[in-house]
């Protein structure tokens, strides 16, 4: 083999090296910036590309995922001159990769200080107790401040996170004495709640109780004026009964006197007779007639008439 030959495996084997050394793939969601002879000649996307040796190079190679770029905390004022110390994360996304290589050196420096700039100028309009709960709000703000600066750069702003907001130890202090007053008021308004709701049910159970306690006894009542009145009927039914009897045995010793003639002494047994039939009733009470009482009256002469005559004989 000539020494010309040799020289050439060389040569050959050299421009397979740079051509292999050239050959760049480009791999998802990353995009490569080109520059020729020092400008920007293209921004490669995802596949396979070829550098042209000495002339060409990647100037930067450009990540399209989104980001995050979490801040250290910055010391903020805020309208009522308390001092505190706020850190961010910010959220973002490289939509025109040679905006971001050539829009600003740093981006994500420069991005950092403009978080800290425009979170001033938002806390300094609020005072304390408006910065702890107006954390939506302040992002929003952010967010639309950050993403119409970060458009030339070829950034997208997605979100801007409060991530802490540390009051000085003092304030820290005065807040937990507040949280704490805030919950033993509610606590106590609670506890005079339930006391209030234990004594109105204690008030609507009495009322109940009484109202029950008044029915029961006009029931009781009721049925004791029924009962009466039952009592009575009976009464009166007994005593109607009586004098239906006696008026039934005065006419039936009628009957028998008129048949036999008697005279007024067996007249009065017989009386006597039918007054005693009637006492055996279920009446309490029992009414003589004064027919009764007159041959009850008439009897007792005769018997002592005839008493008389024996004494004499």
């Amino acid at each position: 083999m000539c020494f010309m030959e040799i020289i050439l495996i060389v040569v050959l084997i050299i421009i397979l090296a740079l051509i292999a050394l050239n050959i760049k793939i480009v791999p998802q969601a990353y995009v490569y910036v080109v520059e020729r002879l020092g400008a920007y000649h293209a921004s490669w996307g995802t596949g396979l590309h070829v550098l042209i040796p000495i002339i060409d190079r990647i100037s930067k190679k450009v990540n399209l995922k989104e980001l995050v770029a979490d801040f250290p905390p910055q010391p903020v004022i805020t309208k009522d001159n308390v001092t505190m110390q706020i850190d961010t994360v910010i959220y973002l996304q490289i939509t025109d990769p040679k905006l971001y290589v050539y829009g600003v050196d740093n981006p994500i420096r420069a991005i950092e200080n403009l978080t800290a700039t425009t979170l001033r100028n938002i806390i300094g309009d609020l005072e304390l107790d408006q910065t702890l709960t107006s954390r939506d709000i302040i992002n929003s703000k952010m967010r639309m401040i950050l993403d119409e600066a970060t458009d030339p750069w070829g950034i997208k702003i997605n979100r801007v996170e409060l991530k802490n907001i540390m009051p000085p130890k003092e304030i820290q202090d005065s807040m937990e004495k507040q949280m704490k007053a805030e919950r033993e008021r509610r606590e106590k308004i609670l506890q005079a709640e339930g006391e209030k709701r234990s004594s109105i049910l204690v008030a609507e159970g009495e009322k109940q109780s009484t109202i029950l306690r008044a029915e029961a006894e006009k029931e009781a009542a009721i049925l004791k004026a029924e009962a009466e009145k039952e009592a009575m009927i009976k009464r009166a039914e007994g005593e109607a009964e009586a004098i239906r009897k006696v008026q039934q045995a005065n006419a039936e010793g009628i009957r028998m006197l008129n048949e036999s003639d008697p005279t007024q002494a067996v007249i009065a047994v017989k009386s006597l007779e039918a007054f005693e039939k009637a006492a055996d009733g279920q009446a309490t009470k029992i009414i003589i007639p004064s027919e009764i009482q007159s041959m009850a009256s008439l009897a007792a002469s005769l018997k002592g008439i005839v008493e008389t005559d024996n004494k004499t004989k």
